[in-house]
């Protein structure tokens, strides 16, 4: 039971860390039209981000999944 606790604890402590560092953590994508792309959605401690990816099968020039923690980049275009 006291592992079960830490675990939960622990987990929750690194949830918080990422977030408060500017980072955002993946909750939700969707493929674009025609398949071109994937949009992926992220909650950060100023509230949901999206990001825009170029998908393809392979990954070689792009992204076949979302990246599941993402640097923000700044509140509305600043910083």
């Amino acid at each position: 039971m006291r592992l079960t606790i830490r675990a939960i604890m622990v987990v929750a402590l690194l949830g918080i860390g990422v977030l408060l560092s500017g980072h955002g953590v993946l909750v939700g994508s969707h493929e674009n039209a025609a398949g071109l792309g994937v949009q992926c959605q992220y909650i950060t401690s100023k509230g949901m981000s999206t990001a825009q990816y170029l998908n393809a099968d392979r990954g070689i020039i792009s992204l076949t999944n979302c990246p599941l923690v993402r640097k923000n980049s700044g509140f509305m275009g600043l910083g």
